[in-house]
């Protein structure tokens, strides 16, 4: 795992359209090769009973699908924080108490995850292309949050990461959903 692995990616008003636009990404994976992520902030219509119905027990509010990212849209990956040290089998660890579910493993008893996110999709960036974003200013790079992860208000989270933030791109969270209307 590289250097912004476990980080999250907040949209600045650079993205102004497009599937990133106003989104919050966490970095699964960054090294030499490229990143791959999840979006975290956008939640679809589709719930997850309908998808895996299985998992919808374990899956906190919003019980629904996410939009990962515009990668892989027919594949689903899942995004847990364990409860404790010891996690379930089929884990793979991301970093502090967060780390990726088999979804074709057993479910992870009871007790054992404090939250789990289902996302179809995913972000991915080639060898360079996210360092490049983030030169141009599309990305900040802050720390990620269990919390934001299994926010059960995914909505509010682009706003709720940048106000908690240090300096002026603190104020970004006041930033109008259409500039050219205000």
């Amino acid at each position: 795992m590289g250097a912004l692995s476990g980080a999250l990616l907040v949209a600045t008003p650079v993205i102004d359209s497009g599937p990133f636009l106003r989104s919050v990404v966490f970095v699964l994976d960054h090294d030499e090769d490229g990143s791959l992520g999840v979006i975290v902030n956008r939640p679809l219509d589709s719930d997850v009973e309908d998808v895996l119905p299985e998992w919808a027990d374990l899956v906190n509010a919003p019980v629904c699908l996410f939009d990962g990212g515009p990668v892989g849209i027919d594949s689903a990956l899942a995004l847990g924080v364990v409860t404790d040290i010891v996690p379930p089998d089929g884990w793979q660890w991301m970093t502090g108490r967060v780390g990726l579910v088999d979804l074709d493993g057993p479910l992870p008893p009871g007790g054992s995850l404090a939250g789990l996110r289902v996302f179809a999709g995913y972000a991915g960036w080639g060898p360079q292309q996210l360092e490049a974003e983030i030169e141009e200013g599309a990305w900040l790079v802050v720390e990620a949050r269990e919390g934001d992860l299994i926010s059960p208000q995914p909505e509010t989270l682009w706003r709720d990461v940048l106000r908690r933030q240090d300096g002026d791109v603190r104020f970004w969270a006041t930033f109008p959903d259409d500039p050219s209307a205000n």
